[in-house]
């Protein structure tokens, strides 16, 4: 008997302090429809549930009050009642939400929700009028969409069908388009870079230098370290030779650089040329400025048709 009576003591407590903490009473009748319910039930680990924070808002209670009773009779409240949702079930749901509730509480704290068996536990606990009506529209309003889910199954599952459908064709477009960018040519074969276009200059010679297999020659009267950067973007089995024109800076820059660097082999130029040239394995390109210039005024790059080896023997 004394057990049964602190049992009621419990639910009395409960129940004063929702009527203490309630923000407004809500007539069910007029203002709470089976809809209006439904677009606060959403779907998560495969079943239908309410926010605790929404289902205060509908109780007409603070969110920590209805939580506190909740706790007082948590054995009425197994995990398939009632579970705290995680950090990415959280992220989840809130996309889900239309309207945001931080008046109520906020994300500071990840919420607890309510399955249909949850809902009907808080009506027990929660014993005013108000709540026992509240209860009993959300109860339909679960019916209802149970009802609307089986009869549209066929149509989810054509649904889910065609989605299914539509990422296996998402996936082959993808492996389609990445198979042709790998195919397609990675630099055009001419190119013109208004002033001031350094760096797609650049970006470009380099894209050039990366497509060599063999070889890259360059051709350039005027050179510095920053050549020797740009030829480092070559790969590894692929050799690069540098006709120009000496000088004693050029030449302790080289010397460091093959010291710890794949070697770059460089030729004295024998007489002066005026023309730039490039040699990517067995195509030639005919550049408008030295290539550490490229792009600081207007400027442009050229596949020539010529064998690499005229060019070369012309430097003799």
């Amino acid at each position: 008997m004394a057990k049964k009576e602190m049992t009621t003591d419990k639910f009395e407590v409960a129940n004063r302090d929702l009527k203490e903490g309630a923000l407004e009473q809500i007539t069910v009748h007029d203002q709470l429809s089976i809809d209006q319910v439904k677009s606060h039930i959403y779907s998560i680990r495969g079943t239908e549930v309410m926010l605790d924070r929404e289902l205060a808002q509908l109780y007409g209670v603070e969110t920590k009050v209805l939580n506190q009773a909740v706790k007082r009779n948590i054995q009425r409240f197994p995990e398939r009642f009632m579970f705290q949702v995680s950090p990415e079930e959280w992220d989840s749901l809130k996309s889900q939400i239309v309207t945001s509730n931080k008046g109520r509480g906020g994300d500071r704290y990840l919420p607890y929700v309510f399955t249909e068996q949850g809902v009907t536990q808080l009506s027990t606990i929660l014993r005013s009028k108000t709540a026992i009506e509240v209860s009993i529209r959300i109860m339909d309003a679960f019916v209802a969409m149970r009802r609307f889910l089986s009869a549209n199954a066929g149509m989810f599952q054509r649904i889910e069908k065609v989605e299914q459908h539509q990422m296996l064709t998402d996936k082959k477009v993808e492996v389609v388009l990445k198979r042709m960018d790998e195919l397609a040519p990675r630099v055009t074969p001419e190119q013109i870079f208004a002033t001031g276009c350094v760096w797609d200059a650049w970006s470009y010679i380099s894209d050039l230098i990366r497509s060599a297999n063999a070889r890259v020659v360059l051709i350039d009267n005027f050179v510095d370290d920053r050549v020797l950067t740009l030829l480092d973007k070559r790969n590894d089995a692929v050799s690069a030779t540098i006709y120009s024109r000496y000088t004693e800076q050029f030449r302790l820059d080289l010397a460091k650089h093959n010291e710890q660097y794949n070697p770059i082999t460089f030729i004295q130029l024998p007489h002066k040329s005026h023309d730039r040239f490039l040699i990517i394995d067995e195509d030639v390109y005919l550049m408008g400025a030295s290539v550490k210039d490229m792009g600081t005024s207007l400027c442009a790059i050229t596949k020539m048709e010529i064998a690499p080896e005229t060019v070369l023997s012309l430097l003799k």
